[in-house]
């Protein structure tokens, strides 16, 4: 496991890139059929521990703003390596951890290049006109075995759909490396 965390890629006021991905409902989705909402896009994976830390607190950041923003999970893995991220894999995850935001795969990798993800996960937060507000953790839990002590991204979100500025743009995620097509075991 290769730890890191996430880089400055895109930076607050940039448009977020569009993509158009198979998620696991066998749909193809876009970001652009999110019009006028906000978008919170979360970098993630079925194996990774530091998502596997985060995902009730993925979960919660969508039951709270469900209809207020869309939240989008995008696997950008290589299952090559890595079959616990597989296409599959991700259906069977979601229904074991109770993800219902939408959760794509990102097979040619380059969504994540164009985002600048590196790690999992590594969220982006979008205004409703898609400009990036705040890129960063979820909470201010670094370890999968910590607690967090801050809802990092609740508060930033709730920031955002206040109209208040979010001050701190960038907080670094952590979290396994993107398993690179390139990339050997």
């Amino acid at each position: 496991m290769v730890l890191l965390k996430s880089e400055v890629v895109l930076k607050a006021g940039d448009k977020a890139p569009d993509f158009n991905l198979l998620g696991i409902d066998d749909k193809n989705h876009s970001l652009s059929e999110f019009k006028d909402q906000p978008a919170l896009i979360i970098f993630m994976c079925n194996h990774c521990p530091y998502v596997q830390a985060k995902v009730v607190a993925m979960n919660e950041i969508y039951e709270k703003f469900n209809g207020k923003i869309a939240m989008i999970g995008i696997n950008s893995n290589d299952p090559t390596n890595y079959p616990d991220d597989s296409f599959e894999n991700m259906k069977k995850f979601a229904k074991e951890k109770g993800i219902k935001f939408t959760y794509l795969v990102d097979e040619t990798q380059q969504v994540a290049k164009k985002y600048g993800a590196v790690c999992t996960p590594d969220p982006f937060l979008f205004d409703k006109n898609k400009s990036l507000v705040f890129h960063g953790r979820i909470d201010n839990a670094m370890k999968p075995e910590d607690e967090p002590t801050e809802k990092t991204m609740i508060l930033n979100v709730e920031k955002m759909l206040a109209g208040k500025k979010i001050e701190k743009d960038f907080d670094p995620s952590m979290g396994c490396s993107i398993k690179w097509k390139s990339q050997q075991t």
